[in-house]
């Protein structure tokens, strides 16, 4: 799967969050998005997936070659792509077990779902996910931890081409981040690409990324290997904003805008 990003522009209640963002995505790679709070990153993982709150005002998402802004978000889905989400929702009265194996019908056809609970099970222990789970409602009551094993769960169930993790990292503790990243290691195995979307470094010191990009006000301003993270890591992003010239903006951009 290749994603072409194309001078993408977007903005919510008026306000410009993506400023001509361009950027190449591709299965069989892991790519990182790294910028400071209020630069864009979440809201480009929601436009790519139709988010309703936010206008796109210019510019492209092609997946293979074709716009999927013009498509519904389940049509997007139905690609191949997987967006792992930075708050995951509660669904009251839906469980588990039930929303992973329409899920899966959906994806793969119901006839092709055989063993599915088999399956479940293996993958609910890989992650270390208690057997209960299955007969829970989706995320009502799960800690924040728990909430970000059950999207590793759906990705590892749903086997998406391409997936986007909008900070799947914050708010995980040692073990919890460990867990994490070896779901989304388990997949590297095949074809599979995704886009990591995170603040910091620690959850790249256990999914070590093919290329890293920097989101600075709105646009993808480098692209590089792993030194990139590092040269963050000793620098902040002030030394982003010096080596390319940015320049502060006056205004002060909401939460959503990350």
């Amino acid at each position: 799967m290749k994603i072409i990003i194309k001078d993408l522009r977007a903005s919510i209640n008026g306000q410009a969050i993506l400023k001509g963002v361009d950027l190449e995505l591709d299965s069989g790679h892991v790519h990182a998005l790294m910028g400071p709070n209020g630069s864009g990153k979440s809201t480009l993982s929601n436009v790519i997936f139709g988010h309703p709150a936010f206008e796109v005002t210019g510019g492209e998402v092609l997946v293979d070659g074709d716009n999927i802004l013009e498509m519904e978000p389940n049509e997007r889905a139905l690609l191949g792509l997987f967006l792992a989400f930075q708050y995951p929702v509660e669904v009251p009265g839906v469980t588990v077990g039930r929303f992973l194996k329409r899920a899966v019908d959906i994806r793969a056809g119901e006839s092709k779902t055989k063993g599915f609970v088999k399956e479940l099970r293996e993958m609910m222990d890989y992650l270390e996910i208690d057997q209960q789970f299955i007969n829970r409602y989706l995320n009502e009551g799960f800690s924040g931890g728990e909430k970000k094993r059950m999207e590793i769960l759906q990705m590892l169930m749903l086997k998406p081409t391409f997936a986007i993790l909008d900070e799947t990292d914050s708010g995980l503790d040692i073990d919890a981040l460990r867990i994490v990243s070896k779901g989304v290691n388990k997949l590297r195995e095949g074809n599979f690409g995704a886009l990591i979307i995170t603040h910091y470094q620690r959850i790249l010191n256990h999914i070590r990324p093919d290329y890293v990009h920097i989101m600075y006000q709105g646009r993808v301003v480098t692209s590089g290997g792993g030194d990139l993270v590092d040269a963050l890591e000793a620098h902040g992003y002030d030394w982003i904003r010096e080596q390319y010239g940015i320049e502060e903006e006056n205004d002060v951009q909401s939460v959503s805008s990350d």
